[in-house]
């Protein structure tokens, strides 16, 4: 339950056989590999230069090939599995077999070429549909639409707006002349289709005329025949498309095989990415490479063996206190505590060389969740899911594999605070039997109840935040007594730990003026330290007294959202089941109570969270919390799809 011990390590080896090393280092999957700093002061690390990224290009162009196949198969040939099916296991062997892979990407390949051609048959379809739309209106005409003029007659085929009466169109035409004739194929919403013919001697003249009435020439030059021949082909070639395409989904529709060796070939190809990354922050001379990382000293002997059957040069050593920020962070936690990861990681880790939240932070996080949602149904809910989700689907997500277990452990804590008061589903079974039986007057057994003994819950809330303040202060104290700081530490928390233990001896004693004398006198002597002068003294010692009794005050009261939670909580759950007992009628009033519950439940397991949070990230953090902290991240075996069980 602490921060791994980090070590060091830097590794020379020959060139050839750089493939084989990373491979076990990623098969032991516990070497971070970092890039090397520069140091102009040593002219052999200048000289040694990265490898190509080739490899890097080749393995991301696999992984997107395989993912894009994916996605073609999720609409054509989705793979069924239930709701919490936990992600196949393969055997680490079958999972980097090249010849597997090669089949994988073959089947990629022919499966992105189909969705290609789909996409080339929707391309094609639109275009024949436009087509089609534009000789749709010429469909009656059976003048070959590529019927050219003369030189004496002038044809052209052409539109005018629909608002312009064909009666008028062709007064204006024989007013031009009289040897034009102008002919209505069709009409829509828009636009008359017609053909113009006319002497070529007074075309100039009749198309003057038109124009002025908004004439627009057809551009249909580049078809031959009329356009019900043409409409025809188009059709032929639409329903030929269409075959085309019904073969080609159904040939997609029976490769629903391959969605798990395309899936495994996704992930292999993220294995090869990410260990060619790690290629990428070596240094290579023509013959040896140079490699730099960090490795957890509980894992440097398994390591140093693997090292030793190898031609290589390599040393560890523990990092210096200069080299802390830049330590990779590993949490080591047990099952109780490792959950809270999810907490800490959301918040940031904690700095190499620091302390481990975790096991601190646990009790309190688990405790303060019950004591706000607090009800056995929602608490039993709870339980049962995470026990289901971790059994059916045995999360491994970075996210799941900590929320899941944490649900378990909350729900476990709102139980136990549900039958501390008495809930369940707020007062569901009382109502019931109410319904039932009218002189029933059972209730469920509980030692106060949130809505009756809201006061003492209150007070109750603020004693925990007491406490929990009080184990942030001794912590801060530990750390600055661990800094030699011990002055320090005893006039800051020590002083205003003596400060509060007065004030409770003054609030259940009679007690009061020298318990008030004693604190002033201890502030007076402890606050000024560390401040030059008489008039810095006075002013840290204002200063203090401020900032101290305004932010404890503040603090401790922000632990009332427990009461808050709980009251509320408790009240809405009532009110629910108070409303479906109105009825009179039980399954109406199950309906109601279930729909109640069902929203008080979602909306309170989130904000039980968030508020939980909170008090943990600013009221418990911010007295002795050290962040900044980098994740460590080894070169190893990781996917998304399937599970690696190594060999």
């Amino acid at each position: 339950m602490a921060i791994v011990k980090m070590k060091r390590l830097r590794v020379v080896a020959m060139v050839q056989d750089r493939e084989e090393l990373l491979r076990r280092l990623q098969h032991m999957g516990c070497v971070e590999i970092v890039q090397p700093e520069p140091d102009p002061d040593d002219p052999l690390l200048s000289s040694l230069t990265s490898p190509e990224g080739a490899g890097l290009a080749a393995a991301q162009e696999v992984r997107n090939e395989a993912e894009r196949a994916l996605e073609v198969l999720k609409r054509y040939a989705p793979l069924k599995k239930g709701l919490l099916s936990p992600r196949p296991g393969v055997q680490e062997g079958d999972f980097l077999d090249e010849a597997r892979a090669q089949k994988a990407r073959t089947a990629a390949e022919e499966i992105n070429g189909l969705d290609r051609r789909l996409a080339a048959i929707r391309a094609q379809e639109s275009k024949l549909e436009g087509q089609r739309a534009a000789l749709e209106p010429w469909h009656p005409l059976d003048l070959p639409l590529d019927t050219a003029s003369t030189s004496q007659v002038t044809v052209q085929l052409g539109t005018l707006p629909a608002g312009v009466p064909m009666n008028q169109a062709q007064g204006e035409l024989q007013a031009a002349g009289e040897l034009a004739e102008l002919t209505e194929v069709s009409t829509d919403r828009d636009s008359h289709y017609c053909v113009l013919v006319c002497h070529t001697s007074q075309a100039e003249q009749a198309l003057e005329a038109l124009k002025a009435l908004g004439w627009s020439r057809a551009n249909l030059r580049e078809w031959t025949g009329t356009a019900a021949e043409n409409l025809d082909r188009l059709y032929q070639e639409h329903k030929a498309l269409e075959t085309e395409t019904a073969s080609v989904e159904e040939k997609l529709s029976g490769m629903g095989e391959w969605n798990l060796p395309l899936r495994q070939l996704s992930d292999l190809a993220g294995v090869n990415a990410s260990r060619e990354e790690a290629r990428g922050r070596l240094l290579d001379s023509q013959t040896a490479f140079y490699l730099e990382g960090w490795v957890p000293a509980e894992r440097w002997d398994e390591v140093r063996r693997e090292l030793e059957i190898r031609s290589c040069a390599y040393e560890a050593e523990d990092p210096a206190a200069e080299e802390y920020p830049s330590v990779p962070v590993k949490l080591k936690n047990n099952w109780f505590t490792s959950p809270l990861s999810m907490v800490t990681e959301m918040y940031a880790l904690p700095a190499y060389g620091s302390m481990d939240p975790n096991p601190l932070m646990a009790p309190f996080f688990i405790l303060f969740y019950g004591m706000m949602l607090a009800d056995m149904g929602y608490g039993l809910i709870m339980v049962v899911l995470s026990l289901v989700i971790m059994k059916k689907a045995r999360p491994k997500g970075a996210t799941m594999r900590y929320m899941i277990p944490l649900m378990g452990l909350c729900g476990v804590s709102t139980f136990v605070w549900g039958a501390v008061t008495g809930g369940f589903f707020g007062d569901f079974i009382p109502q019931l039997l109410k319904l039932i039986n009218p002189e029933s007057t059972f209730a469920l057994p509980a030692l106060f109840s949130p809505v009756d003994d809201a006061l003492s819950v209150m007070v109750g809330s603020l004693v925990l935040g007491v406490v929990q303040i009080f184990t942030g202060m001794a912590l801060s104290m530990y750390k600055q007594i661990k800094r030699g700081e011990t002055m320090a530490a005893l006039c800051n928390e020590g002083a205003w730990f003596l400060v509060f233990i007065l004030a409770g001896v003054a609030a259940v004693s009679e007690q009061v003026m020298p318990c008030v004398t004693a604190i002033l006198v201890l502030l007076v002597l402890t606050q000024g330290y560390g401040k030059k002068g008489i008039l810095g003294k006075l002013m840290g010692i204002f200063g203090s007294l401020y900032n101290n009794l305004t932010g404890y005050f503040s603090d401790i009261l922000s632990y009332s959202r427990l009461m808050a939670l709980m009251l509320a909580g408790a009240v809405i759950a009532q009110v629910f089941n108070t409303l479906g007992a109105m009825t009179g009628f039980i399954p109406t009033f199950i309906l109601i109570s279930f729909i109640g519950n069902a929203l008080n439940f979602a909306l309170n397991i989130l904000g039980c969270y968030v508020h939980d949070m909170r008090l943990m990230c600013l009221e418990f953090f911010g007295r002795f919390y050290e962040d900044g902290g980098k994740p460590f991240r080894p070169l190893d075996i990781s996917t998304q799809y399937v599970d690696i069980v190594k060999e």
